[in-house]
């Protein structure tokens, strides 16, 4: 059967290639490619150097255009498997939070007088992230998958392992942040998150070993999940759709950042607003639309592995690398998040843990996910 897919796709000519990779921007096709609008609007504002219409043009542009690298990735992830389909899903679906706040530090390292702003949106940002991956994104996921079908299963085992390694991330979290208000000075704070950043980073090492090599076999689907879908692009034209796609989210992403200061003192929004849940909202678009998608199509094994993926991938690979990152550039980003948000995250686990436990869901859960992620979205709104 791989042959016979293979052939198929050496038989496609550059022509057909082009035509498939452009009918994927069709907002015909996809309703949602309406937004790509957005895009020359957000360059246009820029050069006219209206910040604020550049920030906010440029973060809708980053939608539709993270569903066009969830697109690619699902593609993609029908040859792989679930396990390696979903681990690519989170990947790439992070790509485009990975490019914006590698892009602030930067621009922190470049300008002293942004440190402080984009250093809070970073970390909020990466907060962000795992709070709306493990409530918004997988309780929209169980909602949408739990009203068209009554009960769906995954595999418990799995999401076990992942549940665990954000426990420990979490861990990560709360030592900087108990060092501080015991009375440790910030050097003390930087020293500790730095090396913590590096266990984690390692620990992530480990469990994609586990995950995809020595253990696969506790990843893999189990059978009856879902529906055996047939790829509808070839794998260059899905390859050559998410490079496409992430370059135009990077470029969307340096205008945002060049203008989010901007942005905040004009609308007055707090920032930890604005990173912990506008950026990751619209930055996770691809988690938002593919998880959800797909457990509409009941393959939740999926579903699942893309949305607490996600959140794993952001607290123990993201999230450090940034802070060595920012290290190497002498931004003083630490592990040190906050109170509340130290609090939301260490709650948020211990919630999707235990709805997660016994291998099944339905779209009330879902609710009680997507009730949590309320509750945390208004806190964060009075700040």
């Amino acid at each position: 059967m791989a042959d016979v897919v293979d052939n198929a796709e050496n038989s496609v000519t550059t022509e057909q290639t082009l035509e498939s990779v452009i009918d994927a921007f069709n907002p015909i096709s996809n309703k949602l490619n309406w937004l790509l609008v957005a895009l020359p609007l957000a360059v246009m504002f820029n050069f006219q150097h209206n910040l604020t219409m550049a920030f906010l043009f440029s973060m809708i542009a980053i939608m539709p255009l993270a569903f066009l690298m969830g697109k690619g990735t699902e593609e993609i992830a029908l040859r792989t498997g679930e396990a390696i389909g979903g681990f690519l899903n989170a990947t790439f679906g992070n790509a485009a939070e990975l490019i914006i706040v590698g892009l602030a530090i930067y621009a922190a390292s470049n300008d002293p007088e942004i440190v402080d702003t984009m250093v809070t949106v970073t970390q909020a940002s990466l907060i962000g992230s795992i709070l709306g991956n493990m409530l918004l994104v997988l309780g929209l996921a169980m909602l949408w998958g739990g009203l068209k079908h009554k009960e769906q299963t995954f595999n418990s085992d799995a999401i076990q392992m992942n549940g665990t390694l954000l426990l420990l991330a979490v861990v990560a979290f709360i030592i900087p942040s108990a060092l501080q208000y015991s009375g440790g000075t910030f050097s003390d704070v930087e020293n500790i998150s730095h090396y913590a950043s590096i266990v984690l980073l390692i620990i992530y090492g480990f469990a994609l070993l586990f995950q995809l090599k020595t253990h696969s076999h506790v990843f893999a689907t189990e059978p009856g999940h879902g529906h055996h879908e047939h790829p509808t692009m070839t794998n260059q034209n899905a390859w050559i759709l998410l490079i496409l796609a992430t370059v135009l989210v990077a470029w969307m992403a340096h205008i945002l950042v060049h203008s989010l200061e901007a942005a905040v003192v004009e609308w007055g929004m707090p920032e930890l607003f604005i990173g912990v849940i506008l950026l990751p909202f619209f930055g996770n678009a691809a988690e938002h639309f593919t998880a959800v998608i797909v457990a509409g199509k009941d393959k939740m094994d999926l579903s699942v592995a893309i949305a607490v993926g996600s959140s794993v991938q952001i607290a123990l690979f993201a999230a450090p690398a940034m802070v060595l990152f920012a290290w190497a550039l002498g931004v003083p980003l630490t592990l040190e998040f906050g109170m509340l948000e130290t609090a939301a995250t260490f709650v948020s686990v211990l919630v999707v843990n235990s709805i997660l436990a016994d291998g099944k869901s339905n779209w009330l859960e879902g609710g009680m996910l997507l009730g949590s992620y309320i509750i945390l979205a208004l806190a964060f709104l009075q700040l």
